[in-house]
């Protein structure tokens, strides 16, 4: 499987790993919300985060390792959707992730 990534607040991600448990399925919603956590393969990052993060300076990349995650990776409407918590063992990086001058990423390399 292609590399997943999932776009996180810092402070989300922070009681993630004090939690044991990453629940949050996107900006403001929860997994028991949605159901799912929207996850994206590396070309999809940036327009996610263009879309709806643009100039937030509070962010994390979570790389994750498909082979840690513990619920099923499902592609719906072309975008990976973890149907289940993200465990922080699964997280192969996390890295501050932070736009340009102007609120838009970087393309992941």
């Amino acid at each position: 499987m292609e590399r997943l990534f999932h776009i996180a607040r810092i402070a989300d991600w922070e009681q993630a790993r004090r939690d044991g448990a990453y629940r949050v399925s996107s900006l403001g919603k929860h997994l028991d919300d949605e159901g799912f956590i929207h996850l994206s393969f590396a070309h999809q990052v940036k327009g996610v985060a263009d879309a709806f993060y643009r100039g937030m300076t509070d962010l994390v990349l979570l790389e994750l390792d498909p082979e840690r995650l513990d619920a099923p990776v499902v592609i719906e409407s072309g975008f990976p959707h973890l149907y289940g918590e993200i465990d922080p063992q699964a997280v192969k990086l996390a890295s501050r992730f932070r736009p340009r001058p102007d609120g838009t990423f970087d393309p992941l390399a």
